[in-house]
């Protein structure tokens, strides 16, 4: 075939898979999942992490997750064959087809080992939209990159380190992959296709680059080491080790005393407050110095209506437990104090307030602040043990990982926990109603600039927010914030929005698992609540 002839076979065979997959996503009106379409052809490893995070969300049993692993093993080596045959150096003799296609089903395989302990932690991402999971599941794609990127096209892939032309190549196919995600949630339904065929022939460039890159290596650093097999055993074992560091940069165990708990609260603001720490947060009984301010408690209260101390395992009980315990501590405050309720919860904190708000009588609660509540959690489902289910497998990698990481950990965490639980079966509501009015109660929400990355792309809130450049879990301690909290507490109107952070949120698109569509899972579709995925729009009508 004609250099010409090739090149522009190249580009149709890397643009053909992404413009019909985003014919696919916009024909059914699959809003959330449109931003992955261009990496259906991107170069390894970012095809078959593509591949892994649609089968882990969309299969419920073990014959449909075999069947649908062989499949994609199969048609990502001989899509990758392909490329790699039509982007092959002309000036160097090409292996044969056979050698090719053997070569590269071989790699699709290794990838599918290598990748799937990330995928199961998108997966957990989807589930609990927590960003440290987003960030952990993607950060180990650009370290293997380069390796698997030469697997499908040299003999001893195995062995020296990868060229810096070739680390550079991958950097930029992830760039490129991520703002295509910008490009696509950004333009108009059907352009989209358009718009993912033209990131599909950037992809067909990128193979170009990346296949002289691996057969034209120039001289190979460490020839005679295996340096892939330490890469790849490091980024799994780091599968294992990713939770518990997760833990740690998210901030949230121990013991928590921001402001508003640490100080009084001025003369103007009218509420009794209850505030409510998040997930693994520990208290030791000491109060609030303002009377006015108490703490929620995950043990419940005492025979004489007094908030008990709690350890971080209290924690993890389900949401309505929790709910249920604030609603006792809500009446019990009101009746002391004489004085409307004012509600402040951060991650955990927040979801018992909005279940709380939901299902039980608000009462004398007028006020709620939200902080770093969850953005659209329970996109991703699967059943317990014993059951089938969308995920089945999903669910089972997580408890693998979790069963491990636990052995280094003071406070065991199960995907199965209550808390986990009943995010997954109550999905239809945190998807759609995490952030929606309450009638007769002031709502504001302050929002981590991270939270960009979680949330998919379309309407995320119809509450006031204010977005800060913060981390999870790190906002009612910070004074700029509590002064806000303050005044949103004397009544003033609060309101900050940063004009990056719809940017982040477009960008971030590409790298989040497929949401489950809500009317496929039985154990939702009763709850007849809209779907986000699909319309990219909250608080919609019962």
């Amino acid at each position: 075939m004609r250099p010409n002839r090739r090149f522009a076979a190249l580009l149709i065979l890397a643009a053909a898979p992404a413009m019909v997959e985003m014919a696919v996503l916009v024909g059914v009106g699959f809003y959330a999942a449109q931003a992955l379409a261009p990496q259906s052809t991107a170069v390894w490893p970012y095809d078959s992490y593509h591949d892994l995070r649609w089968l882990l969300v969309y299969h419920n049993s073990w014959p449909t997750f075999a069947l649908g692993l062989l499949t994609i093993i199969a048609v990502r080596g001989l899509l990758s064959a392909g490329l790699t045959a039509l982007a092959w150096p002309e000036r160097l003799p090409r292996p044969s087809m056979r050698w090719l296609v053997r070569r590269n089903v071989e790699v699709a395989a290794l990838a599918t080992v290598i990748i799937s302990p990330w995928a199961a932690i998108s997966v957990a991402f989807s589930a609990v939209a927590l960003s440290w999971y987003l960030f952990a599941s993607v950060i180990p794609m650009l370290l293997i990159a380069p390796f698997l990127q030469r697997a499908g096209v040299v003999g001893r892939w195995w062995k020296g380190l990868p060229s810096m032309e070739l680390l550079g190549w991958s950097l930029v196919n992830f760039v490129v992959l991520t703002v295509a995600s910008a490009f696509i949630v950004s333009a108009p339904a059907w352009s989209r296709i358009l718009v993912a065929g033209l990131a599909g022939a950037v992809n067909g460039l990128l193979w170009q680059r990346t296949v002289k890159a691996a057969a034209e290596p120039g001289r190979v650093r460490w020839v005679r080491v295996p340096v892939a097999p330490l890469a790849i055993v490091l980024t799994m074992v780091a599968a294992v080790g990713a939770p518990p560091l997760i833990g740690l940069a998210a901030g949230a165990t121990g013991e928590w005393r921001p402001p508003i708990v640490a100080e009084r609260l001025p003369d103007r603001v009218p509420y009794a407050v209850i505030v409510l720490a998040g997930f693994e947060s520990s208290w030791d009984g000491q109060p609030p110095v303002d009377p006015r301010v108490e703490r929620f408690s995950y043990q419940g209260l005492d025979r004489e209506g007094r908030p008990l101390p709690y350890p971080p395992q209290a924690t993890h009980r389900s949401l309505d437990s929790s709910a249920s315990l604030l609603a006792a501590q809500v009446e019990r405050l009101h009746a002391r104090t004489r004085r409307p309720v004012a509600l402040a919860g951060e991650s955990e904190g927040a979801l018992v307030i909005r279940i709380y708000l939901e299902k039980l009588t608000p009462g004398p609660v007028e006020a709620a602040m939200l902080f770093s509540p969850l953005i659209w959690p329970g996109r991703a489902f699967y059943p317990r043990p014993g059951y089938d289910g969308w995920g089945l497998v999903a669910g089972w990698q997580l408890r693998a990982i979790a069963a491990v990481t636990n052995l280094t950990k003071k406070v065991d965490n199960d995907p199965d926990e209550p808390f986990i639980r009943s995010v997954i079966v109550e999905a239809p509501f945190y998807r759609n109603r995490i952030l929606c009015p309450v009638p007769q109660v002031r709502m504001i929400a302050f929002l981590p600039l991270v939270s960009a990355a979680e949330a998919p792309p379309g309407e995320y809130s119809r509450i006031p927010v204010v977005e800060v450049a913060a981390l999870h879990g790190d906002l009612l301690a910070r004074r700029e914030i509590h002064e806000q909290a303050v005044d949103f507490l004397a009544g003033e109107h609060v309101e900050q929005s940063r004009q990056e952070y719809e940017l982040l949120q477009r960008l971030g698109a590409a790298w989040q698992s497929p949401p489950l569509v809500l009317a496929l899972n039985p154990i939702w579709f009763t709850n007849r609540e809209g779907d986000p995925a699909l319309s990219g729009r909250i608080c919609e009508a019962r």
